[in-house]
């Protein structure tokens, strides 16, 4: 019995497997370097590098704050355990002041990269979600006081947020008029902001 030749086509299951995967590791690539900016250079990745390392000193702070809280599902306890760990953050930070994050490079990084999202393929799609959002007026804003109540919190829109750095839990990214703000959810609080960080939209 003679041995079957081998075709020298290609196997089709095989090509379209490569195929999608090729798709799938572009795609991946595509989405990592949105995450870290299209145009960082070394000098942009040392200001990210030193944005984080701000951020994760103030969430260990806010974590020290808030000691080691019992296990409880009583809404009562939680609001009263929230109130406590805030007003201690308050005190820890009772020097703090507009820039202890956003220093004066990471928030010239920070309006790079938000203009670059604006003016770039989703630019369009970015602008029109902003104004079609729940329209959150310009409103003094201070470092270290609660975010104003009857404030709405503005979704920001998450093709906006790929050009920025990726923060821990409990922090997010907050948009009031042109502000660019960095609100902490579990006090409440207003850590830093970059007053006009967004052109006009």
């Amino acid at each position: 019995m003679y041995p079957q030749k081998r075709s020298s086509h290609p196997n089709p299951v095989l090509l379209r497997l490569a195929v999608c995967c090729l798709h799938i590791l572009t795609l991946m690539a595509a989405f990592a370097h949105g995450q870290s900016g299209a145009t960082n250079s070394p000098d942009d990745d040392k200001i990210v590098a030193d944005f984080g390392s701000r951020v994760k000193s103030y969430v260990e702070s806010r974590k020290k704050a808030g000691g080691t809280a019992k296990p409880t599902k009583e809404s009562a306890e939680l609001a009263k355990h929230k109130k406590e760990t805030k007003a201690k953050v308050r005190s820890e930070r009772a020097d703090a002041k507009q820039g202890d994050i956003f220093a004066p490079e990471i928030a010239a990084y920070f309006r790079r990269q938000l203009a670059a999202a604006l003016t770039g393929p989703k630019g369009g799609e970015i602008r029109a979600s902003l104004r079609h959002a729940e329209p959150v007026a310009p409103v003094p804003l201070k470092v270290n006081e609660s975010y104003p109540a009857g404030l709405a919190l503005q979704s920001t829109p998450p093709s906006l947020l790929l050009n920025l750095p990726r923060l821990p839990k409990g922090l997010e990214y907050r948009i009031v008029g042109h502000d660019l703000v960095l609100h902490d959810s579990v006090t409440n609080l207003i850590v830093d902001l970059i007053p006009d960080a967004l052109p006009n939209t």
